[in-house]
């Protein structure tokens, strides 16, 4: 079993299916993430594709994503 951690290598994640928004511009600014099992999400910044990686339990993202999409976030960005 691989050792997973928070600020692994992106390219260490073997066998990672790396995914990014259909919404996401073409400028690549883009965060990409990867679901490594049934409890864990990795996130990698799609500008470095073997860059750090941050690990995080599937839970808090789908807290998140719930989050954004409930405009908790938005006015950070207005």
């Amino acid at each position: 079993m691989q050792d997973i951690y928070n600020g692994i290598s992106a390219a260490q994640l073997e066998g990672a299916a790396w995914r990014k928004s259909q919404r996401s511009n073409s400028q690549g600014a883009c965060v990409e993430l990867a679901r490594l099992d049934s409890t864990t999400v990795a996130m990698r910044n799609s500008r470095d594709p073997k860059g750090t990686a941050l690990i995080y339990p599937a839970d808090a993202v789908r807290a998140m994503v719930g989050a954004l999409r409930a405009g908790a976030f938005d006015d950070l960005i207005s």
